[in-house]
């Protein structure tokens, strides 16, 4: 884990330099990145003064997005879909390696479309109050109950908040209003709570900007790691 750190904090400050340095008023959103980035990645606090930023402005996640309600009721969906913290909103059968949910149980599931959000309360150490992660499997499915599906209804950059929930911005807001339940292993916040969230919401063009900055990272990334895997065959 500290190798994937260390490499992720390089790859950031590298990018956020490069973007730096390609003019037309891109050293501000790169100052955003770094400051974005670096809770997780350890980055120089002195990258962090890049550029003066003005603070974004402050959102409920409910007036940006509705809870999904939709149920999977005549049955038409038969895709069943999980969100997992470690490779995000995936194939049920892929992750359990067998088909967990039965067709007769699944007319009380959610229906997920492409760009939704699940969050999955379950908790573990890489995800302490339970991760959010957002469909891109460009398909529709279904969802358990247990998760609380939520579809975007302003105009927020979807890929932007995609990463935003891969932070741990939001964590603070979770563990202050809501708790470990009765289970352990599972995080208790009600709905009404839930989507009373604080969201930042920078200008449509930072949000499309920082969007873009952490996919490149994430793309470089998984290359990173497949060069690795092949060359230790």
């Amino acid at each position: 884990m500290a190798c994937k750190v260390s490499l992720q904090s390089s790859l950031a400050t590298l990018i956020a330099i490069s973007v730096a340095n390609s003019g037309n008023g891109s050293v501000q959103v790169a100052g955003r990145c770094i400051a974005y980035v670096r809770p997780a990645t350890r980055i120089p606090s002195a990258l962090l003064h890049v550029v003066p930023m003005p603070a974004w402005e402050q959102r409920k996640l409910g007036e940006i997005a509705d809870k999904v309600t939709e149920k999977n009721l005549d049955g038409n969906i038969t895709e069943v879909l999980t969100n997992s913290a470690e490779y995000g909103v995936i194939n049920q059968t892929e992750f359990f390696d067998h088909a967990v949910a039965k067709e007769s149980n699944i007319a009380g599931y959610y229906v997920i479309a492409p760009g939704d959000f699940v969050y999955n309360p379950r908790i573990s150490a890489t995800a302490p109050v339970g991760p959010i992660r957002r469909n891109t499997l460009g398909i529709h499915g279904v969802m358990s109950p247990l998760y609380t599906v939520f579809r975007l209804t302003d105009a927020v950059d979807g890929t932007y908040l995609s990463h935003f929930f891969k932070t741990n911005g939001w964590h603070g807001f979770m563990k202050l209003e809501g708790n470990s339940g009765a289970r352990s292993d599972r995080f208790s916040i009600g709905d009404a709570t839930f989507f009373e969230m604080p969201i930042p919401v920078p200008s449509s063009s930072e949000q499309y900007a920082i969007g873009s900055f952490f996919s490149r990272l994430d793309d470089l990334i998984t290359l990173h790691q497949r060069k690795r895997l092949w060359f230790a065959k």
